[in-house]
């Protein structure tokens, strides 16, 4: 009988309704353990239109999660593809988009329930937010119970759900029953209704244990371990060893694993407690408790010595019964291996069972697992110990925001392998080292490990160890801007990388040598660019390939060919949101916002550089481009936070000792005093830049700070560039601004090329000024303008310039990826869910029109469907149209136009 439920059921089967017409939708079920979620989704079951087809999955409290748990569970029943990669355990890019698939051409409306999400390891919590991104576009109902009072801010479910689109999230809170439902569930037991209310709070499960316990009345338990222990005393001993038994496994127990456990009398004594309602099986023949505080009561009346020794049986027949190396048996024999405290065997199991899921991309999980090997680090042998440091420090390195631990790991396993000889072995660990320190801004100490990985390393017969030692040392190299040494590392690096057959390795010199190459002005470097992005792509190095549209789009950027630039961001973004990576999305939007700052797009690079800002826990590399970007409009805008902006991005820049980091910064600051015509601090930042080495500067950035100098009267001239230096720069600096600007205008730069013009002298200043203010006024460059027009006045020609604006600039927002007013339109249209003849019909245009403009949005969107035009606006609202670019229609149906 379910009381007090009517409610939430109709959420539940009004998503269903939904969902069958093609809107899905998230529906999360919370409460306290044993407040009956799962009776109300088995209800909601019941009452499911007949196309609906419910899958349920369940998350077990294991030591480590298995991943993807439900999706095993329910995998068979879904998809054989799905299942055949889940088998194969195939990484979550084919996975998720095999079952994304499955979802979408499946003739029946689909509802999957995962169970107690707060038990759900990365890989399934990374599955839930990639089904949520697409939810509403499916024919499909996700269902995740929780347990509220499990569930804590820093919980990693917290981030998840508050990540999820609001619009397709119901949530249900199930509330304890009320008093009058108590009463109608004591009846017919003869129960103080009074009495069981206010013992058990109106719990469901505590109040149907304690009715079922057949407990005297007036001696109600105070807990539902001692109801559920009174319920055992009255079993069997066969039944009660059946339960003690079932209750070491969390979950599901197979019948194999059960006869395996419990002998001939096996079947017989699971139909007893099936019968008494203590046990229930799943669709496919798994008996468990009917809930899982029954589990947990059961287990803690056993002696530790009886539980450890229990977990031990259920492991040996794991692996007497099961020849394959399936993930979810395996992190289950870890689990039992554990509680066993069976530190062998632990050490044997949990290294396999971080491999699955590293393979997987759970690397939390991967860490996880090798930290329960770590607790029996005393029985391993030294090799075994110095693999486990290595291999825990390298995941928990990627996963985990831990330094000093993972600093400290790699520390040993250097000291052990040394002990035992094994050189080869320590030059991994110097390399991933030295990628930790430069992360934390610790510059020297990064060089000096990568300098050791050589010389240790080239102590050897060459290979695949030294090869990426030689990559690091040209990765340093490039960061810094020490292009020749870059080169040659990264030359060393892929010869032996291609004698050795190490694909991985010649990607990762190539990016180092392309990228220092186009810095420094030197030919083959985009061609080497091009082919490590190429075979990131086709041997599905997801990071690599990331990291080559990072550093081929700021190449493009930075060289001002916007053309290249926007195909490259648009592609990166594209990419890293389809692969959810998220963080690499995020540095690219830095450098997307660096872009529209070039184009003079300031407050489209000001949303967007605010909106990366906005987000927790974003690591310091990761958001710097967008803060420097930030600092630099605010200040072109007059914001009057500006220049604090750029002195946090300066103080950041000189951590890591970068130039890219620092240069772009120092030069701003320069500008800003220069605005503010304060020449005190102008001198200060250009003197500061002068002391760096500048032949190490790129060819762009020693320009600008060649006309900065020139422009702020600095008493000594700079040294001559090694390198050309740019066109417009040139043109400046040798007495004809006018040249420059038209220059910057060619090339796409509306406030360098005012800059420009400021600079004219004689009879031309006039008309240049006037012509100055109009774009610094249009960009809402204020202190520009301001300085222009006090700069007009100085020499007499103030008559000449436009008429001062009064109030805030009315400029107008253009789309940051360059839609035109129609494209947006159609844009808005898609994001209604509109076809391309209601969009015709709508917009009074031709079919063939708007399919090409539909062909544009998903152009300028680098997407292949709408459905990846809908999943980058959630990710980046501000590509949203705005209101002014609608027409009156947007609110009205097609049938009333």
């Amino acid at each position: 009988m379910l009381l007090d439920r009517e409610g939430p059921l109709k959420v539940l089967l009004a998503a269903g309704r939904s969902a069958a017409l093609g809107h899905g939708s998230i529906v999360v079920v919370e409460g306290e353990a044993g407040i009956g979620k799962t009776s109300l989704l088995r209800e909601f079951a019941e009452h499911s239109d007949n196309g609906c087809r419910v899958l349920w999955g369940w998350c077990e409290a294991l030591f480590t999660p298995c991943p993807l748990g439900p999706l095993q569970d329910m995998g068979q029943l879904l998809d054989p593809r799905v299942a055949a990669l889940l088998k194969q355990a195939a990484p979550p890019e084919r996975l998720f988009p095999a079952l994304l698939n499955a979802l979408q051409h499946s003739g029946d409306t689909i509802i999957l329930i995962f169970e107690d999400v707060q038990w759900a390891d990365n890989a399934t919590l990374d599955l839930v937010k990639y089904l949520g991104r697409r939810i509403s576009l499916l024919p499909t109902v996700l269902v995740l119970t929780l347990r509220s009072d499990e569930i804590g801010a820093d919980h990693p479910l917290t981030h998840v759900l508050g990540d999820l689109p609001s619009a397709s999230v119901s949530r249900i809170a199930l509330q304890p029953l009320s008093r009058e439902a108590v009463a109608a569930l004591t009846e017919q037991s003869g129960r103080c209704a009074d009495d069981l209310y206010r013992i058990t709070e109106g719990n469901p499960f505590f109040v149907t244990e304690l009715l079922a316990s057949e407990t005297e009345p007036g001696r109600i338990p105070h807990s539902i371990r001692d109801a559920v222990w009174a319920r055992l005393s009255r079993l069997t001993a066969g039944e009660r060893k059946a339960l003690e038994v079932i209750s070491i496994v969390p979950g599901g127990v197979e019948p194999w694993l059960v006869r395996a456990l419990l002998g001939v009398e096996a079947d017989t004594l699971l139909d007893q407690c099936l019968a008494r309602g203590l046990l229930r099986r799943d669709g496919q023949g798994a008996v468990m408790f009917r809930h899982e505080l029954a589990r947990q009561a059961t287990l803690e009346r056993l002696p530790p010595s009886l539980q450890r020794s229990l977990h031990s049986i259920v492991e040996a027949a794991i692996s007497q019964l099961v020849t394959t190396k399936a993930p979810a048996l395996l992190v289950r024999r870890v689990h039992h291996a554990a509680s066993a405290e069976d530190g062998a065997r632990v050490l044997e199991l949990a290294p396999q069972a971080a491999a699955h899921a590293a393979h997987l991309g759970a690397h939390r999980d991967a860490a996880s697992h090798l930290a329960t090997a770590l607790r029996y680090i005393a029985q391993a042998t030294p090799e075994q110990a110095a693999q486990l440091y290595e291999d825990w420090a390298y995941e928990a390195g990627l996963a985990l925001d831990v330094y000093e631990p993972v600093i400290e790991a790699h520390h040993r396993a250097i000291d052990i392998w040394r002990e035992l000889g094994r050189i080869e072995k320590i030059g991994p660990n110097l390399c991933r080292l030295s990628r930790l320190h430069w992360r934390r801004g610790e510059g020297k100490a990064a060089e000096d490990c990568a300098d050791q990985a050589v010389c240790e390393m080239e102590r050897l017969p060459p290979g695949p160890e030294l090869a990426m030692a030689y990559s690091t040392r040209s990765q340093l190299h490039m960061l810094h801007y020490r292009f020749d040494e870059a080169i040659e590392w990264g030359l060393r690096a892929i010869a032996l990388a291609d004698q050795l057959g190490q694909i991985e390795t010649r990607v990762h010199a190539l990016n180092n040598v392309g990228t220092a190459l186009l810095f420094s002005d030197r030919p083959g470097g985009r061609d080497r660019l091009e082919e490590t992005l190429a075979l990131a792509l086709e041997h599905g190095f997801h990071d690599h390939a990331v990291r080559a549209y990072t550093n081929f789009a700021e190449c493009a950027v930075l060289s001002k060919d916007f053309v290249l630039a926007e195909r490259l961001l648009a592609e990166g973004i594209a990419f890293a949101t389809r692969h959810d990576l998220d963080t690499a999305a995020q540095y690219l939007l830095g450098r997307q916002a660096e872009l529209r700052m070039e184009q003079g797009r300031f407050r489209e690079a000001e949303t967007i550089a605010q909106g990366v800002m906005n987000l927790e826990r974003l690591p310091m590399v990761m958001h710097l481009p967008a803060l420097t970007v930030l600092g630099r409009v605010h200040m072109r805008l007059g914001e009057p936070d500006g220049m604090a902006v750029l002195l946090n991005a300066l103080q950041e820049g000189l951590a890591t000792g970068e130039l890219q980091r620092i240069v772009p910064v120092r030069l701003a600051l320069a500008e800003g005093a220069w605005l503010h015509e304060d020449h005190n601090a102008c001198t200060e930042q250009l003197t500061a830049l002068a002391s760096i080495d500048l032949d190490r500067y790129r060819s762009w950035d020693f320009g600008e700070l060649a006309v900065w100098w020139q422009r702020c009267g600095m008493a000594m001239p700079l040294p001559a560039p090694s390198a050309q230096i740019p066109l417009p720069h040139s043109a400046e600096l040798h007495g004809g601004p006018l040249a420059a600007a038209k220059e910057w205008d060619r090339l796409g730069l509306p406030y360098d090329s005012a800059l420009a013009l400021m600079q004219v002298r004689g009879a031309d200043a006039g008309p240049a000024l006037a012509r100055a203010v109009t774009i610094f006024e249009s960009l809402e460059a204020r202190p520009a303008a301001a300085l222009a027009r006090k700069q007009a006045q100085r020499w007499g020609v103030a008559r000449q310039l436009p008429k001062a604006r009064r109030g805030p600039y009315g400029a107008a927002r253009r789309h940051p990826l360059g839609l035109t007013r129609h494209e947006q339109q159609v844009l808005a249209l898609i994001v209604a869910g509109k076809s391309n003849k209601e969009a015709a019909h709508l917009l009074s245009r031709s079919p063939r029109t708007i399919e090409h403009q539909v062909s544009a949005v998903l152009s300028k969107f680098s997407a292949a469907s709408r459905m990846e035009v809908l999943l980058r606006l959630r990710g980046e609202p501000w590509l949203l149209p705005t209101e002014d670019v609608l027409p009156p229609w947007k609110d009205r149906p097609v049938s009333e136009v």
